[in-house]
C-alpha cells in the first residue's frame, strides 16, 4: 500500500511539474535549474555533491518519465470503446509493470548515489525534492479571495 501511495504521488508530482512549467512558461532548462538550486540549498549539497549528483538525477528523471509515458499511453488505450477483456487485462499488468520498474530505476540510482553521498544526504534530497513539489502544486492554486470581496 505504502509503495502505491508513493507511486502515486510520483506520478501526481510529474504532471504538476509539467503543468506548473507549462503555466509558468519555463524551459525545461529553467525548471530544472529552479529545482537543482531548491534542492542544493535544502539538502545543503556542497558544490562537488551537486556536481556529481545532479546529472544523475536528470538522467533518472528523463528515464522516469519515459517510464510513466508509456504507462499513460497504456491507459488511454483503455478509453477506446472496442477495448477487449484481455487488453484490459494487458493495459492493468503494463501499468504496473511500468510502476515496477519505475521502483527500480530510483533503487538503481540511489545505489549510484551512495558512492558519493551519505544516506543522510540522501535523505535530504528525497525531502527536498517533495517539498519542491509540494510548493510547486501551492502555487498552481488561484489565490484565495477575501470574503468580505463576495
Amino acid at each position: 500500500m505504502k509503495n502505491k501511495i508513493g507511486i502515486l504521488i510520483m506520478v501526481i508530482m510529474t504532471c504538476a511539474i509539467r503543468v506548473q512549467a507549462q503555466h509558468s512558461h519555463l524551459s525545461k532548462e529553467e525548471f530544472r535549474e529552479r529545482q537543482q538550486a531548491f534542492i542544493t540549498e535544502k539538502a545543503q549539497l556542497s558544490a562537488k555533491e551537486a556536481q556529481q549528483f545532479f546529472p544523475l538525477y536528470f538522467e533518472l528523471q528523463d528515464k522516469k518519465r519515459e517510464c510513466n509515458k508509456a504507462a499513460w499511453q497504456k491507459q488511454r488505450k483503455g478509453k477506446e470503446e472496442n477495448t477487449t477483456e484481455e487488453e484490459y487485462a494487458q493495459i492493468v499488468e503494463d501499468v504496473i509493470q511500468a510502476r515496477i520498474d519505475v521502483d527500480r530505476l530510483d533503487l538503481e540510482y540511489v545505489r549510484k548515489y551512495k558512492r558519493f553521498l551519505s544516506s543522510k544526504k540522501i535523505y535530504l534530497i528525497q525531502k527536498a525534492e517533495m517539498r519542491f513539489h509540494r510548493e510547486l502544486l501551492k502555487n498552481m492554486r488561484p489565490p484565495k479571495q477575501n470574503k468580505k470581496e463576495k
